[in-house]
């Protein structure tokens, strides 16, 4: 029986892109997931196929930028399967442009989704794993949270900051005696809809080039199920997953 099996999980950004690849690795191998995300018509589609694979799988839509809605969906995972055993913290945007271009509003809402929305998501799911003393935060970083490139300033600040918050949930909750386990993984390029945020023509156009090399999201799914099957004193807390191809 695979670790995985009747583990609840919680998906941020499911409706597509890495979300989506992982919660279907995830049902595949038994677990419980609950699919969230804004798109309503897209999140009903993937229940259906990871059901009609013999996977159970539950949906609520929500907004990670709210934290009432956050709040909403951790109960709503616990009413619906009695407890919350993962959290796949996926929810992210992509705006690229340089500073120069006072793209302010895309500023904020990137601040919002990467950053605020992993937050409250942690802040709505970690104190149920606590009073449980079991747990596991999976954040999705990315390899811009490691290398700063010009165009992606603000994103890569995002990034980093997903990095330094996985890194002191990691440190508290082993301070603590949780037996909460933290991973962040940070994909390179991966076929996703996150090129289709970014509003600036040629950082759009230089990026599609650039994600030529792009490997498919069940890779990064197959490494949240890696991480998710090891045993429970054992913690996989970083992973940075580039394309073989891909130099920087």
């Amino acid at each position: 029986m695979s670790n995985i099996q009747d583990k609840v999980v919680i998906i941020t950004g499911a409706s597509s892109g890495i979300g989506e690849a992982a919660a279907k690795e995830l049902a595949s191998k038994g677990a419980k997931v609950v699919l969230s995300a804004r798109r309503e018509d897209r999140l009903k589609q993937l229940q259906y196929e990871i059901q009609a694979s013999g996977g159970q799988a539950v949906y609520k839509v929500t907004d990670v930028t709210s934290r009432e809605q956050m709040e909403q969906l951790a109960a709503f995972a616990i009413s619906e399967f009695g407890q919350i055993d993962v959290l796949v913290n996926n929810a992210g945007i992509m705006p690229q442009a340089f500073l120069a271009e006072n793209k302010v509003d895309e500023w904020d809402k990137m601040i919002d989704v990467n950053i605020k929305g992993v937050l409250y998501a942690i802040a709505a799911i970690v104190p149920s794993m606590r009073e449980r003393k079991s747990g596991h935060v999976i954040n999705l970083s990315s390899v811009a949270g490691h290398n700063i490139y010009p165009g992606g300033t603000v994103y890569c600040g995002t990034k980093f900051a997903v990095k330094a918050i996985s890194e002191g949930l990691r440190q508290e909750e082993a301070m603590n005696g949780n037996n909460i386990r933290v991973t962040n993984i940070s994909p390179g390029a991966v076929t996703s809809e996150l090129l289709e945020t970014i509003s600036d023509p040629v950082m759009k156009a230089g990026l599609e080039d650039f994600y030529q090399v792009a490997i498919g999201a069940d890779r990064i799914a197959s490494a949240i199920a890696f991480a998710i099957e090891q045993p429970a004193d054992v913690a996989i807390n970083e992973m940075i997953i580039r394309p073989t191809v891909q130099v920087g």
